[in-house]
């Protein structure tokens, strides 16, 4: 059986978290050589655009909330920083 890679980690708990209409997780780690957190075997800052239901009246900081609870464990973990993009469908 593969290792899942944390980019795959986080998309399953984001898509079973929130059913997005929209989810695309980009690992940027290679971005970020040199800087703190970042690691040689890299998976170490993400950024993440997601659309969702979900989100609907809630304010930018409480969408930001949501997603780092639903990935307290990678946030804990080996994932450095997290860049978010979140959004209710119909926002721009």
């Amino acid at each position: 059986m593969a290792l899942m890679v944390m980019k795959d980690t986080i998309s399953n708990k984001l898509q079973e978290a929130f059913t997005p209409e929209s989810l695309r997780v980009v690992d940027e780690s290679h971005l970020h050589e040199g800087h703190a957190g970042h690691r040689p075997s890299g998976e170490t800052h993400f950024r993440v655009y997601i659309v969702s239901g979900a989100f609907k009246g809630k304010s930018r900081v409480d969408r930001h909330r949501m997603i780092n609870a639903a990935l307290a464990a990678e946030l804990s973990g080996g994932v450095h920083a997290l860049a978010i993009h979140a959004q209710a469908p119909g926002e721009e």
